[in-house]
């Protein structure tokens, strides 16, 4: 569904590349989570599988983006909103500013591509009472809190059923309930055959939910795989990622003989049980 090649980026009036010979896959419905530390490029990489990069911030793209067997760059920026649904990380970029109500701003996307005026009544409600914003409907966007914000932003893709979800860092202004309502309408997305690509940093989330992980550092994917043996990777200090406090706790273990030097690390509450509880193996 996504297919990235060789992939290299550097912003205009810039010599540095962002991304360099980059490669990456994610098959329908998949959920792939991806991590990196602040700076390693995974907004300018969201923005590239969605099409706004280099068509609207400019500068140097190279290598192969395709979606759905598509080049991305053979399509019109509204032909890619069509195909890929990008959250990004600041709700307040994303809200259109013209709309006058919540209600309003979620359907703006499904009013641009023309669908029926009872379809689309039906098609908000149903996903601001899924994101539990129902009861904002009537308000104005920017009368909302952080959190709030960001669902209504996340509504505005999520109502749009593309099939292809890019979401960059879409838990960041969210409590831990909302950042797992979050995560569990992902899941249920992925049921309908939704491919997702997540920017993430609340690694427990990724564990539980993703089906794959990748790590960007360097400007490339430098490791990807399962979600628990990546995200324990103790690599993950050296690439300014950090790991969980049971991962912490579980090298700590190694290195005081506690534990075996083989096999996986914990990287959530569940991994912790089973590594260190009477029923693991530690």
């Amino acid at each position: 569904m996504i297919r990235l090649r060789g992939v290299s980026y550097a912003y205009p009036d810039t010599a540095n590349y962002v991304l360099a010979d980059l490669d990456l896959s994610v098959g329908q419905g998949e959920v792939v989570g991806v991590v990196g530390a602040s700076g390693a490029g995974k907004t300018t990489l969201a923005k590239i599988i969605a099409g706004f990069i280099p068509s609207i911030e400019g500068g140097v793209l190279s290598g192969d983006i395709d979606v759905n067997g598509v080049a991305i760059s053979s399509l019109t920026l509204s032909e890619a909103v069509a195909q890929v649904g990008l959250v990004i990380q600041n709700p307040f970029n994303q809200i259109s500013g013209a709309k006058f109500t919540v209600l309003e701003e979620i359907a703006f996307g499904l009013e641009n591509t023309g669908v029926p005026r009872e379809e689309i009544a039906e098609r908000v409600q149903a996903v601001a009472k899924q994101l539990r914003v129902d009861h904002l409907l009537d308000r104005s966007p920017y009368a909302l809190s952080g959190g709030q914000m960001q669902l209504v932003a996340i509504a505005s893709m999520v109502v749009m059923r593309t099939p292809v979800l890019v979401m960059d860092e879409p838990t960041s202004q969210l409590d831990p309930g909302g950042s797992r309502m979050v995560f569990d309408i992902i899941s249920q997305l992925t049921d309908l055959g939704t491919t997702v690509l997540i920017f993430e940093h609340k690694i427990e989330l990724l564990r539980e939910h993703a089906d794959r992980v990748a790590v960007l550092a360097d400007g490339r994917i430098t490791a990807e795989g399962a979600p628990r043996a990546i995200l324990s990777d103790p690599r993950l200090e050296k690439w300014a990622i950090g790991t969980t406090r049971y991962t912490r706790a579980g090298l700590a273990a190694r290195d005081t003989g506690l534990a075996p030097v083989t096999g996986e690390l914990p990287v959530s509450m569940p991994d912790a049980v089973e590594f260190f509880g009477p029923s693991g193996k530690h």
